[in-house]
C-alpha cells in the first residue's frame, strides 16, 4: 500500500466507532479494554504501529470490522498482522494461536498488553467466581505459552520474532 497511512487517532476513532455499543463480561463499556490495552502498549514501549493494532486488536474477531476492511485499510502491513496475529479463529488450537504472535514481530507485546487488562483482578473482581476462575487460568495458561511468566513482559528483553524490541 501506498499514500498516507492512517494516524493512531484516526485508528483511536475508527475502534471507538465499532466497538461503540459492545460491552465486555461485566457490562463496561468494551472501549475501555481497547483504550487500556493501548495504553499499556503505550507505557511498555510500544511504537505507534504497536498502538493502532492495539486499538484494532479485537475488531476482526468480535466482527466490529471484517478482514476485508483490515485488507483493504490505509494501514502499514505490519499493523495489519499484528491484528490478525492477535485475532483467535475459531476453533483454533492455543499452541497454533500463540505460535502466530511469538512469529508476529511486535504482536507479542499487544497481546501481553491485552492479557494484563484482561487479568486484572479489579477486572476480574466483578465477574462471578466461575468465570473469574475459569479466565484467569485461561489467561495464565497463554501467558506460558508466550513466555510471559513472572514480572518480565516483552520491553524487559528481546523478542525473538523482532530483534529490534528490547
Amino acid at each position: 500500500m501506498t499514500g498516507r497511512h492512517l494516524s493512531v487517532s484516526e485508528v483511536e476513532a475508527i475502534a471507538r466507532e465499532v466497538h461503540a455499543r459492545q460491552t465486555d463480561k461485566a457490562g463496561r463499556p468494551y472501549v475501555e479494554h481497547l483504550a487500556a490495552v493501548a495504553e499499556g502498549v503505550r507505557v511498555r514501549g510500544g511504537d505507534d504501529g504497536q498502538i493502532a493494532a492495539a486499538w484494532l486488536h479485537d475488531a476482526v474477531e468480535d466482527d466490529a470490522l471484517c478482514a476485508e476492511w483490515l485488507a483493504a485499510a490505509a494501514l502499514p502491513q505490519e499493523v495489519k498482522d499484528m491484528v490478525l496475529a492477535v485475532t483467535k479463529r475459531p476453533g483454533e488450537e492455543l499452541s497454533s494461536y500463540t505460535a502466530r504472535i511469538l512469529a508476529t514481530p511486535g504482536a507479542l507485546l499487544v497481546k501481553e498488553a491485552d492479557l494484563a487488562h484482561n487479568a486484572d483482578p479489579a477486572r476480574l473482581a466483578v465477574l462471578g467466581e466461575p468465570t473469574r476462575t475459569r479466565l484467569a487460568a485461561k489467561y495464565a495458561q497463554v501467558r506460558g505459552l508466550l513466555g510471559l511468566v513472572g514480572g518480565e513482559s516483552p520491553s524487559d528483553r528481546k523478542d525473538s520474532a523482532n530483534p529490534e524490541t528490547h
